[in-house]
């Protein structure tokens, strides 16, 4: 009971100062109209972990429930196949800052942990480093997982955000499971684990009070956040460590949900969306702020069938939806890469809209810096399109080319290719080592109209031979433009 008590005024302490201001400021009648420039919008961006497209009320789900969710994509617009490049972490949120594929990344792997030496490369030029450039404050609440201090990288201040363009921390390493999962923030006067930052606490797994506050601590922060820089133009990078297992949520939630407990997070998510679009409202900034809302890879299935887990406790029911999707995280499969995405700006992006043409999260730096005024580097590969267009097709003439889309595979490397609806396999990836009756190699791909047949049941390679042939050439040209660009990692 001591150790519970101490955990949570802990906790409560931790997260308790950062939202006064909040509260505070709150309590007061009528906020004074912001005075932002309209030409510098504000940019807030919300990356879940592990969330499947099938994990929403709008998309189908029957018993979460996600109004504020859903009204983020009435009020805006819903793209129904929105894609990440990876269905694992670290590469996910790599192209998500950068606008790049993750071969380009060196990391080598989807997913760094907490020992590895890799981490994002200072080179990289990054959405908060960009939209800086604009006068803009940038703020990340939430996981960062694309870098830790250690000995294997001499405990570099590289590893962690504010090396690359983030004014402000509060979130975790690498995700709350891992055993030496840490609670950083930002902090001038602090040199844990490296200066610049503060241990809130160590080992999260042992620290479940600690964990149950981490979806009301970013959303805490990054509320205050937005309350201090409402006169400037500001980018919130909100990436919420939940569905993520295992699955915590703060009482006021938990046991709320019909689906159980990952209902519970779900739907605490979906409050803290609600939260955040209020503060915007009442800070006079709805017409001014773009909000991103997005999951880092589908979900994380492999324990579907896992009645009792150590340490996920009941996992077969903790694990979300990819449906109508084959397979989730860790897959080369839909369920993979195929995620939420929604745009929403009142006054400039119409509202109910629906795009079916499908986009991705390398689209996001470009379309920012477009509408930010920033400049996109010439020195470098971007992946992404500027999907202005879409957005705004009054504004902006349609000229995008036809959709093309490399999916990763564990080594960062393409394994398919997406032209218009079709989708070619050359390597076939899954964690439940469940590959449905399939074989692939470059060799013999497989090949599926993916807009037809949503769950990839039928092969048309042998019927489509000419399409093969040209997207094999496709796709074995852009491996060969990866490994002849390299890294920042081998040009340094």
């Amino acid at each position: 009971m001591k150790i519970k008590l101490c955990n949570y005024l802990k906790a409560t302490c931790v997260f308790g100062l950062i939202t006064f201001g909040f509260f505070a400021k709150h309590l007061t009648a009528d906020e004074p109209k912001s005075s932002a420039d309209p030409n510098k919008p504000n940019i807030i961006v919300f990356f879940l972990d592990d969330s499947g497209y099938g994990d929403y009320a709008h998309n189908g789900n029957p018993t979460i429930r996600t109004p504020n969710i859903s009204k983020l994509a009435q009020d805006g617009m819903n793209f129904t196949q929105f894609y990440v490049t990876s269905p694992a972490c670290s590469a996910s949120r790599y192209s998500l800052l950068t606008g790049r594929y993750p071969g380009r990344s060196g990391l080598g792997l989807w997913v760094i942990g907490p020992g590895a030496k890799q981490h994002l490369h200072p080179k990289e030029i990054t959405l908060a480093e960009g939209l800086k450039t604009r006068g803009y404050q940038t703020g990340i609440f939430g996981k960062w997982h694309l870098g830790n201090p250690n000995q294997r990288n001499n405990f570099s201040q590289d590893t962690l955000p504010l090396a690359h363009g983030f004014d402000e921390w509060l979130g975790t390493n690498v995700s709350h499971d891992y055993g030496n999962a840490m609670l950083l923030k930002s902090d001038p006067s602090g040199s844990k684990p490296v200066k610049g930052y503060s241990v809130i606490a160590r080992n999260l797994p042992s620290e479940p009070d600690i964990c149950s506050s981490l979806t009301k601590g970013s959303t805490d922060a990054a509320i205050s956040f937005i309350k201090r820089n409402k006169q400037n133009p500001f980018f919130a990078y909100i990436p919420f460590n939940m569905p993520h297992l295992g699955l915590y949520t703060s009482d006021r939630f938990l046991g709320k949900s019909r689906r159980g407990l990952l209902g519970d997070v779900m739907e605490e998510i979906d409050y803290s969306v609600g939260r955040i679009r209020q503060v915007i409202k009442e800070a006079g900034l709805r017409e001014n702020t773009l909000i991103i809302f997005s999951s880092d890879n589908g979900p994380w299935i492999t324990f579907q069938d896992t009645e009792s887990h150590k340490k996920y406790g009941e996992a077969r029911l903790h694990v979300g939806y990819a449906q109508p999707f084959r397979d989730g995280k860790g897959s080369t499969w839909e369920g993979g890469h195929r995620v939420p995405g929604i745009f929403c700006w009142p006054g400039k992006i119409a509202p109910h809209s629906v795009v079916q043409d499908p986009v991705s999260t390398l689209d996001i730096l470009p379309t920012v810096f477009a509408l930010a005024g920033a400049d996109l580097p010439k020195d470098r590969t971007i992946d992404g399109r500027d999907i202005r267009p879409y957005l705004m097709p009054q504004a902006h003439e349609s000229n995008l080319p036809e959709f093309e889309f490399y999916y990763s595979w564990q080594d960062n490397m393409p394994s398919a290719l997406r032209v218009g609806p079709w989708k070619i396999h050359t390597r076939i990836a899954s964690q439940t080592g469940n590959n449905y009756g399939f074989k692939a190699s470059r060799d013999t791909p497989l090949l599926f109209q993916v807009e037809q047949d949503l769950g990839e049941r039928i092969d048309r390679a042998g019927e489509q031979s000419k399409r093969v042939d040209k997207m094999m050439k496709k796709l074995t040209s852009f491996e060969s433009q990866i490994r002849q660009e390299g890294s920042f990692w081998n040009t340094q």
